[in-house]
């Protein structure tokens, strides 16, 4: 029998997280017997402790807020796209008891995006400026070849993705969240603002929208994919994120490529619906 291998996420809250039910399906597909892929409630202060009770049956983490960018001066080596956004939400453990951080939320925008036909865009906005806007610009980077609008409420979320732009090397403008209307015309629009703050905004997308990623998966759909999708326009959701960077973390745990993108986003599909 194969050696038992363990993996888990972690956060705070994190009772809601479907990392669980998307590992797990991946490993029924793969034959991982011997995998098991928990979760755990652990907030800033426990996560030096909990990382020091885990033993070398352990393959792995994701992580999720307030960890991504707490877990960095735990970790022995981090990736250059870890490292352009401060945030790690993937831990693998090597056999020599390493500790390696990465980030698979950014080549998981890319390639929900892309799975959807989005290769390119000459443009496009955000909606928000928090944890998932950073991520969401160094998607960009590698997408948009021109402008990134940013639709922000405060003046220190605009230094922050100013801060974010220079670094990550974007083009970028400030603009204020009360002229968000005007982003629903760009050519990819990416709400990554929590549930209900762009419901106001339904009313106002335009009659032949191009195309929306909106970083949410439950509630689904939100106010403002539904207008989105009514009027033609695409859709890219919360769910197609959450997927695609679970597969290329089920891909580093286990060292098993491809990892079963269908399989996992069936699973999800279903635990949504049984909420």
């Amino acid at each position: 029998m194969a050696a038992a291998r363990r993996a888990a996420v972690l956060g705070s809250p994190i009772a809601h997280s479907l990392s669980p039910v998307l590992h797990r399906a991946a490993y029924a597909e793969l034959g991982l017997e011997g995998w098991t892929y928990d979760r755990f409630e652990v907030d800033e202060g426990a996560l030096p402790g909990f990382l020091e009770t885990l033993g070398p049956e352990w393959a792995g983490l994701s992580l999720t807020m307030p960890l991504k960018r707490a877990v960095i001066p735990l970790l022995d080596t981090v990736s250059e796209t870890a490292a352009s956004v401060e945030a790690v939400n993937t831990v693998v453990f090597t056999q020599d008891g390493r500790r390696t951080g990465d980030n698979t939320d950014i080549p998981g925008i890319v390639a929900a995006l892309r799975e959807h036909g989005i290769d390119k865009v000459e443009s496009a906005a955000i909606l928000g400026a928090g944890a998932t806007a950073s991520s969401a610009l160094a998607a960009l980077a590698r997408i948009c070849t021109g402008e990134v609008v940013v639709h922000v409420r405060s003046e220190a979320r605009a230094a922050e993705m100013r801060q974010w732009a220079e670094r990550l090397d974007v083009t970028v403008r400030i603009a204020d969240w009360d002229d968000a209307e005007q982003a629903l015309h760009a050519p990819l629009v990416v709400s990554t603002t929590p549930a209900g703050v762009t419901d106001a905004l339904a009313r106002a997308v335009p009659e032949r929208p191009a195309a929306l990623f909106d970083v949410l998966y439950d509630p689904w759909p939100t106010a403002l994919a539904a207008r989105w999708s009514a009027y033609g326009g695409a859709v890219v959701g919360g769910l197609d994120l959450l997927v695609h960077q679970a597969v290329l973390q089920v891909e580093q745990m286990t060292g098993r490529s491809p990892a079963p993108l269908e399989a996992m986003r069936k699973a999800g599909e279903r635990a949504l619906a049984a909420r």
